[in-house]
């Protein structure tokens, strides 16, 4: 696969991210937690692209910040994929655990605006609002539904 292909998946994968990010925040608000799993699901699914785009670095010669974006985002989905899917852990409730965990989450999903910057201004500029918006439901979320 070319660079130019390699760019515009990893564009497509983080602006995924952060939208799918959303609608399991406004499915959690709305109480819509059949939903909002499915979603989780589809989320824990790009765990494959990401693994491909550290794979395909290399041979792109990616500087060192490329790699720290998806290995941070990697490690959020393996965390997540534990918490919530395998071990099901209320850890939500653990003020320490919240803390360390919203750090992965917003380091994670900010890592997604440089990983769409690739592809240019206008995908930096959609992740960045898709960030926006995404990082003010999951507050408000948080404060409403405690979770």
């Amino acid at each position: 696969m070319d660079i130019s292909k390699v760019n515009i998946l990893g564009t497509c994968i983080a602006l995924y991210i952060l939208l799918l990010c959303i609608l399991i925040f406004i499915f959690r608000l709305v109480g819509q937690s059949k939903i909002e799993y499915w979603l989780g699901v589809f989320f824990m699914l790009s765990l494959f692209p990401m693994i491909y785009l550290l794979i395909t670095a290399n041979e792109f010669y990616r500087p060192g910040i490329y790699y720290v974006q998806i290995v941070i985002m990697l490690i959020f989905i393996i965390v997540e994929l534990l918490f919530d899917y395998i071990f099901r852990l209320d850890f939500r409730n653990i003020k320490w655990m919240t803390i360390g965990y919203a750090i992965l989450f917003f380091a994670s999903t900010g890592g997604m605006i440089g990983l769409a910057s690739v592809t240019g201004k206008f995908s930096t500029i959609i992740a960045v609002i898709l960030y926006i918006i995404m990082s003010f439901l999951a507050i408000f979320q948080r404060i409403k539904t405690g979770m």
